[in-house]
């Protein structure tokens, strides 16, 4: 008996030491509420003026938000004419 306990004990630390850190969320736009509190998970502008439109609160930019690091895909004008 105490050899299963030690053993799924020991599971379960291997267990949550294999699992990845949690990190914050880092988004671009935070709605500011009448109320005093603030929500910084907007990844747009529009999305936060749907949400603080019907609370009567506004939006900002997020002072905290930082570019994700690593390679960026290059975005690619489109042409509105065809050659």
């Amino acid at each position: 008996m105490k050899f299963l306990l030690l053993f799924l004990s020991g599971f379960c630390v291997s267990i949550v030491g294999i699992s990845e850190p949690a990190e914050a969320q880092n988004y671009p736009w935070c709605a500011i509420y009448t109320t005093g509190g603030t929500n910084c998970g907007f990844t747009t502008f529009e999305q936060c003026m749907d949400t603080a439109s019907g609370l009567g609160s506004l939006c900002q930019p997020n002072t905290q938000y930082q570019l994700p690091s690593g390679p960026h895909q290059a975005t690619r004008i489109r042409k509105r004419y065809p050659e």
